[in-house]
């Protein structure tokens, strides 16, 4: 999480940045296009427990723990503050955005918030996206949080990142949480990979098939392809 923060508050402009996790990587593997915009991020930040064990377990001793999307937000506006970092929320609803930056402006009230907006439903056009990088731009963002669920946000993330020279993090449903609009896992569910136990029992009809086919769909690919890297050797 120390090394994650740190690149998205002092790597500069570095593009698109994927939070991924087990469903993440399960529609990659059906998907070639977003597998293409996967491989072609800037950062791609482990956001799910499964993830971390199997990376350690193929040699990646230096992933110790997840990169979780609600924390890594926290600490960027947190740690951001004295580094006069410029941030712009681009997703969810009018309401989430609203009780957001209402949190934000509380939570940490030396944060620079240029901007926050709810784009519109449905697939963004082009001139959409134009339009909006036009307002980054405008705004000075040095960070834009993308929150429009997987995988929308990151082909928005990539396609953002092509018009307009920020940072592009696609954060998931961390406005809602950090708003308060949903209830996050307890932290010893989280640490040990079962955080979507929770989610499951919270919100069964939404993400019933995300998690239980998602997380299927996750462990018979890495069962049948059985991954193997060559990773440097990394000091723990």
């Amino acid at each position: 999480m120390d090394d994650a923060v740190s690149r998205v508050l002092n790597g500069g402009a570095l593009g698109a940045v994927h939070l991924c996790n087990a469903y993440t990587l399960s529609l990659a593997s059906k998907s070639r296009s977003l597998a293409r915009q996967l491989n072609r991020g800037s950062l791609n930040l482990p956001d799910g427990k499964p993830l971390v064990w199997i990376a350690r377990g193929l040699g990646m001793r230096h992933l110790t723990r997840r990169v979780y999307g609600p924390e890594l937000m926290e600490r960027s506006f947190g740690d951001g503050q004295s580094l006069g970092i410029r941030h712009y929320l681009y997703g969810s609803s009018k309401e989430v955005i609203g009780a957001l930056s209402r949190v934000i402006s509380h939570r940490w009230p030396g944060a620079l918030l240029v901007g926050a907006e709810a784009p519109p439903f449905g697939d963004l056009s082009d001139a959409e996206l134009d339009a909006a990088a036009e307002r980054f731009e405008v705004a000075g963002a040095d960070i834009v949080w993308i929150g429009l669920g997987t995988p929308k946000q990151d082909y928005v993330a990539a396609r953002l990142a092509e018009r307009s020279p920020q940072t592009f993090v696609a954060i998931g449903a961390a406005f809602d949480f950090i708003a308060g609009q949903k209830r996050q896992a307890p932290r010893f569910m989280r640490e040990h990979g079962l955080e979507w136990v929770f989610r499951l029992a919270s919100e069964p009809r939404r993400l019933w098939r995300r998690y239980l086919v998602g997380n299927s769909v996750f462990i018979y690919e890495n069962l049948r392809h059985r991954p193997r890297l060559a990773v440097p050797s990394i000091d723990e």
